[in-house]
């Protein structure tokens, strides 16, 4: 699943439009990205130029408001202006909420102004990129059966493992509720089962979700897949203490 990629500023003409077109063009693959202006006015011809002599695609880019992004799912929304940054956070508040601070090169209206803050942006969004970098802790050829047998044998773990897979993604807090026992206790098993490669995550707002890794080998699910039809008694209790907790966080969905 992408990630995705929200950058804000006033009139989504200079940084924030070229800020979308450097993250598509350098980690297309892993982020789905877009910008808005709280502002909006037409894009810079400067902004264009730039990103056309460096060899960045501008197809499909065009200023957008605010408001005709609103109600859509973000894992990230980056400003890269104080006034944005005051003014987007209810349009997308269950993002993780990063602030950055360019100055605006219209104001300058000059070429090198507008080559530097590209320059400047590149430099960042590949520091960004290298951070979020989403990667499993296994490779599929290197699954191997001995840590999985290993990573399943306490019954908690293997529990919580059915849990998530009946339930597609589950917070930690749901998981404490299930089981009923502490958090830290939940997160230890959590961490044994994405270190044996078993369980990926995912933040959504303040929640980080876990679930089944996307890459477990076909042996893995069917393993799973059988050992779930024939022991259901396993998440039983834990699953309806889940559907009977109060105020149980929601998935947003992208």
């Amino acid at each position: 699943m992408k990630r995705r990629v929200l950058f804000v500023c006033t009139a989504n003409s200079a940084r924030s439009l070229m800020a979308e077109a450097l993250l598509r063009h350098m980690a297309g693959d892993r982020f789905e990205v877009a910008s808005a202006g709280t502002e909006p006015a037409e894009p810079h011809p400067m902004a264009l130029q730039v990103l056309h002599e460096a060899g960045v695609s501008v197809d499909g880019l065009y200023s957008k408001s605010l408001k005709e992004l609103q109600g859509r799912y973000w894992d990230y929304v980056i400003t890269l202006c104080e006034k944005a940054a005051r003014e987007c956070v209810s349009v997308a508040s269950e993002a993780q909420q990063i602030a950055w601070d360019f100055p605006d090169p219209a104001e300058s209206n000059r070429h090198l102004t507008f080559a530097l803050t590209l320059k400047e942006l590149k430099e960042r969004i590949g520091l960004f990129t290298l951070v979020h970098k989403k990667e499993t802790n296994l490779k599929p050829a290197s699954f191997n059966p001995a840590s999985i047998f290993k990573a399943m044998a306490d019954e908690l773990r293997l529990a919580a493992l059915l849990l998530i897979r009946g339930e597609e993604k589950l917070c930690v807090c749901e998981l404490t509720e299930a089981f009923d026992v502490s958090q830290p206790k939940v997160s230890r098993h959590l961490a044994s089962l994405r270190d044996a490669g078993l369980l990926e995550t995912e933040r959504r707002g303040q929640w980080v979700y876990y679930y089944l890794n996307p890459y477990l080998p076909g042996w893995v699910l069917r393993v799973l897949e059988e050992t779930a039809h024939n022991n259901a008694a396993l998440v039983e209790q834990p699953l309806a203490r889940l559907q009977a907790m109060a105020d149980r966080p929601v998935v947003q969905c992208p």
